[in-house]
């Protein structure tokens, strides 16, 4: 298993400054949540981590998936996969009481120099903007420490969330 890299985000929102905003917590999908196997192009592939509910379900703040899903991009699978792929998610996660707060995917592959696409800030800053969220006091959780750079390397989602949590006690 891959270690999973989380890091506070220094970015700032443009929401207006008296809104009072809440920390959120940005999920990488592949890797960190499910499975990471490469492009995933089918949807009887995908299968969720051990432990990633729980581990979820114990977040009290915003949570939500942020992914690159550049093979839908490249023309390797369809728009409607990635969609279905993401309600998996979602079910899989209320059937055992975790929720996210939205997902979020960039289709664009790296020569598109987009702003969504992670390590760029662009699904970040989105998501705080449709969900009120302080992006300065907000985590990323991955498993590449390459896109961003980790305040702390834990060894599950469940270990990430006790980080987390503890982190917000402070």
């Amino acid at each position: 298993m891959s270690a999973i890299a989380l890091g506070r985000l220094s970015r700032r929102c443009a929401l207006l400054e008296h809104t009072v905003l809440r920390p959120g917590v940005f999920l990488d999908r592949d890797g960190t949540t499910s499975e990471e196997l490469g492009y995933l192009n089918h949807i009887s592939r995908f299968r969720m981590l051990s432990g990633a509910a729980a581990a979820i379900r114990r977040l009290n703040e915003a949570r939500m998936v942020v992914t690159n899903q550049s093979g839908f991009g490249r023309g390797y699978f369809p728009e409607a996969l990635v969609l279905e792929v993401h309600e998996r998610l979602v079910s899989e996660l209320a059937r055992e009481g975790a929720r996210v707060d939205g997902v979020y995917y960039c289709p664009h592959v790296s020569s598109d120099d987009c702003a969504c696409r992670k390590p760029k800030t662009g699904m970040l800053e989105q998501a705080a903007a449709d969900l009120r969220l302080a992006l300065d006091r907000s985590f990323v959780v991955g498993d590449r420490a390459g896109r961003y750079q980790p305040d702390f390397v834990a060894a599950d989602l469940s270990q990430a969330v006790e980080w987390i949590l503890e982190d917000n006690r402070r």
